[in-house]
């Protein structure tokens, strides 16, 4: 694949004298630094920022796993050994997964299409090799490091498990095997499987380490692995909606880029629909106890608010952070739900 470089905007032939109390000279005109003159602790923050390591929302499942358990079982030394060692597995993870992505999206311009035009909303140096402070070879180098160190650590999360259902270990490989591939090899995001991902690795990354704790999974844990999986889909969607016409340029298939902006309005409608329709209908059939939609009222309220946001007033870059807050609010509820648990049942009788 070519890699197609952004050139910086030319210099002005005279620039202003430092020294003029006058002068201004714009961000924009400034040409990105060399990857090779950024200093050691820049570029450790760099790699940070190639890691996504302030994105945390995919490893706050981990204390709603904690607050699933059992309380016997919650506090033991060896239950949350465990969990520190999937937090630092899915860490590994992510981190190649979207090292990758961005040498991927640094190729194809994508990343220079979606962020450049507007670095002050989304943070130019959150893309280390858009923004220069970091090269190709650095960043794929850091990403098969931490690939083998993914595949080093979950590894040993399963030998270290108290139970290791089947179904649960190949779950697990299958989220490592398709985080890696997300960008890149079969490039699973660029061939309109994207939402299905984001969805499916949260959903995986809530149902293994529950399972792998306690060998089994019932009907309430599985609907708030897929609210918790709902979370990064949705705000992944607005995220989409905003990149549609790069992606598209780019050959990266989302519904956001395949089809008019009214009917990805309406997809987002309609999964965040399902999304209620998953609160509420598993109370209903008697998979969730009867006050869990009481609970995630807010929830619901702020659904609306983002879908206002995004589609009524037009400002899709902050409903997609409200679905953001969204996704941390849902999962500060779940967790309160499961320890107040007994309470709440025996108010019910």
């Amino acid at each position: 694949m070519t890699e197609q470089r952004v050139s910086p905007p030319a210099a002005p032939a005279s620039p202003p004298s430092a020294s003029d109390p006058g002068a201004c000279v714009l961000p924009a005109s400034t040409p990105p630094p060399s990857a090779g003159t950024v200093p050691v602790r820049g570029r450790l923050a760099a790699y940070a920022r190639l890691a996504k390591l302030d994105i945390v929302d995919y490893y706050i499942g981990l204390p709603l796993v904690l607050a699933m358990l059992a309380p016997a079982l919650r506090w033991e030394p060896s239950t949350l050994g465990l969990l520190l060692l999937v937090l630092l597995a899915e860490v590994a993870v992510v981190a190649a997964m979207v090292a990758l992505d961005d040498v991927t999206g640094h190729r194809d311009g994508s990343d220079a299409a979606n962020y450049g035009s507007d670095a002050a909303r989304r943070r130019l140096a959150r893309k280390p090799l858009v923004a220069g402070t970091l090269t190709e070879p650095q960043a794929l180098r850091f990403a098969w490091a931490a690939t083998g160190l993914s595949a080093v650590l979950w590894t040993l999360v399963v030998l270290a498990a108290p139970h290791r259902p089947a179904w649960a270990v190949a779950l697990a490989a299958l989220c490592v095997v398709a985080s890696i591939q997300y960008s890149w090899g079969l490039k699973i995001s660029y061939r309109g499987f994207q939402e299905v991902f984001l969805i499916g690795l949260g959903v995986g990354w809530v149902l293994v380490p529950y399972a792998l704790l306690t060998g089994e999974v019932d009907g309430f844990v599985v609907v708030q692995a897929l609210l918790f999986g709902f979370g990064p889909m949705l705000f992944g969607l607005y995220s989409n909606t905003n990149d549609a016409a790069g992606d598209r340029a780019a050959g990266r298939i989302t519904v956001a880029a395949l089809v008019s902006p009214r009917l990805n309005a309406a997809f987002i409608v309609a999964v965040t629909a399902a999304e209620s329709l998953l609160i509420s209908g598993s109370a209903l059939i008697g998979l969730s106890p009867w006050w869990f939609p009481a609970v995630l009222v807010p929830v619901f309220a702020m659904r609306v608010a983002q879908l206002v946001i995004g589609f009524v007033r037009g400002d899709i870059l902050r409903a997609r952070r409200m679905a953001i807050h969204t996704h941390r609010v849902t999962v500060v509820l779940l967790i309160a739900a499961n320890l107040l648990a007994p309470v709440l049942l025996g108010a019910g009788g």
